[in-house]
């Protein structure tokens, strides 16, 4: 069988995650809106590598450069090697417990913004806070750190399966959970991040989109 560079291959053939699967066109939907102005992103967290394989050709206009910890840079090499697209880089190595942004291999240029997916919910809140310091340290005035997932409202779930969610993280792992939504708008601001947009999105998710102010 022949896959095009728009499908994808059969789960058993490639690390999966049903999760970015299911979500994709919803935040690709966004990035569009968002990111027609950009010209280098940086995917932090970029897990299997299944976003960047579907994002990347759909915003041929930028630079999408992979990164994660090093134990993830196999499933991400296997999608690009099988959905390769001209704009998409090789993932970096980036720890957010010890490492600096890693620099663009594309001309060395500077980020224009900076996209996550699914991790704010599992990584323990000083990650979080190291996230977005890098963010603001890196990004240009006008530049943008965007991010996915579920976040509470007000200190409260939006869901119950959002609630079922956070107590599954919980067990697993006491430092990840779902983040107040507030928590994170005034931990941006203490960064120059200033919340421009929320959208909500399907299976009761949202992003929101940070600016880089004065």
């Amino acid at each position: 069988m022949i896959y095009s560079n728009t499908d994808f291959m059969p789960s058993e053939a490639l690390p999966f995650s049903q999760a970015c699967e299911n979500n994709k066109q919803p935040i690709l939907s966004v990035l569009q809106k968002e990111l027609i102005e950009t010209a280098y992103v940086l995917e932090v967290g970029s897990g299997t590598g299944q976003h960047s394989v579907y994002f990347a050709p759909r915003l041929a206009h930028l630079a999408w450069q992979t990164s994660d910890v090093l134990v993830n840079h196999t499933a991400i090499h296997a999608w690009h090697a099988a959905y390769p697209a001209n704009n998409l880089y090789a993932p970096l190595a980036f720890d957010l417990s010890r490492d600096s942004v890693p620099i663009n291999t594309n001309n060395n240029a500077p980020y224009d913004a900076f996209f996550t997916a699914n991790t704010l919910h599992i990584i323990a809140w000083p990650l979080v806070e190291r996230l977005f310091a890098l963010a603001g340290d890196t990004l240009p005035l006008g530049g943008k750190l965007i991010v996915y997932g579920p976040f509470n409202k007000n200190g409260h779930y939006t869901s119950a399966s959002n609630q079922q969610f956070d107590i599954s993280l919980r067990q697993r792992d006491p430092k990840s959970g779902i983040r107040h939504k507030e928590d994170i708008v005034a931990l941006a601001s203490q960064h120059d991040l200033k919340l421009s947009n929320t959208y909500a999105l399907p299976a009761n998710n949202q992003i929101l989109v940070f600016t880089k102010a004065d």
